[in-house]
């Protein structure tokens, strides 16, 4: 069924396949999925009540990590839910508009959890870098507005990715080969010419790896003013503290560049396996998130088990 929008021919749903040449074993590959998603859910929900009911928790580090969990708490709800239909109730068929909506969604969500990565980056570099300046440069003020900019700059990078599926004419394929809904996936059934769509992708992909230059110019700077400090134990003690970070960083990004390098490069891989990797990105960082800050960060550490003694 289709139904012209303004002259412009759209189909009323799309049918997502789910993961091609996997279907027999739907069943078998929802379970990590569903045990993924339980996990993030369960450790990002901690982490906020940690952080809202203790009070020693308000520096600024414990302030992006509520942001970060937050989006970790939204960024797998916006695809596995969905992708649990396909494997459980052969819940293929979603409406254009669900379609639009949860690409812009996963976009925007993973937008955010980069920017906010830098963030906390900026946050561990004037904290070595800068320790005494540390509170009159982060201060509340500065805060808010780096959690307005955390959130508005990736949805108003993402928002023209609406506009630019709305603009394209599909004529009959209405198929999309994945277990969600992403901007080149639906700008490929056109029937149209989808040259600015591509154009504008490679342009958001290189905002979101110069995200990653950032971070690393950061880190940079943090390594050069760990070397200088006179003691090693100073050292060591001043790297422990973007260990965390360091160890999300790698969580998010590594399944990132490797998803782009197989798209790019991997035209032999199966095609199961690009979609397993980007379904494993967007659900696997949320559900470890948690676990790292939980096991590395002592006030935080210290805190859920003292609930857990308690019962």
């Amino acid at each position: 069924m289709f139904y012209h929008n303004s002259s412009i021919l759209h189909p009323s749903t799309f049918f997502l396949t789910g993961i091609p040449g996997l279907e027999e074993i739907h069943t078998w590959i929802s379970l990590p999925f569903c045990i993924v998603y339980l996990m993030a859910l369960l450790g990002n929900f901690t982490i906020l009540l940690v952080i809202k009911t203790e009070q020693t928790l308000r520096e600024p580090m414990f302030y992006f990590l509520a942001i970060l969990s937050t989006i970790d708490l939204a960024l797998p709800t916006t695809s596995v839910p969905r992708m649990l239909g396909i494997f459980w109730l052969d819940a293929h068929e979603i409406d254009f508009g669900a379609c639009v909506t949860q690409m812009f969604l996963i976009h925007a969500f993973t937008g955010m959890e980069a920017v906010v990565l830098v963030a906390m980056a900026f946050d561990r570099y004037v904290a070595i870098c800068a320790p005494l300046h540390y509170t009159t440069i982060l201060t509340a003020r500065v805060l808010v507005g780096m959690g307005m900019f955390i959130v508005i700059y990736p949805i108003l990078l993402t928002l023209p990715m609406i506009y630019l599926i709305y603009r394209l004419p599909f004529c009959q394929a209405h198929i999309i080969a994945h277990s969600y809904c992403e901007h080149m996936g639906i700008a490929k059934l056109s029937c149209g010419n989808i040259r600015v769509n591509g154009i504008y992708g490679l342009f958001v992909v290189s905002l979101f790896l110069l995200n990653l230059v950032l971070i690393s110019f950061s880190y940079v700077f943090i390594l050069r003013a760990v070397f200088r400090l006179p003691s090693q134990d100073a050292r060591i003690k001043a790297l422990s503290t973007c260990g965390s970070h360091v160890a999300v960083l790698c969580v998010f990004y590594i399944p990132s560049v490797f998803s782009f390098l197989t798209h790019r490069f991997g035209q032999k891989i199966p095609r199961y396996i690009h979609i397993l990797i980007a379904n494993l990105y967007l659900a696997i960082p949320p559900s470890l998130n948690p676990i790292i800050y939980g096991v590395r960060t002592k006030q935080i550490r210290e805190r859920v088990l003292r609930v857990f003694i308690k019962k």
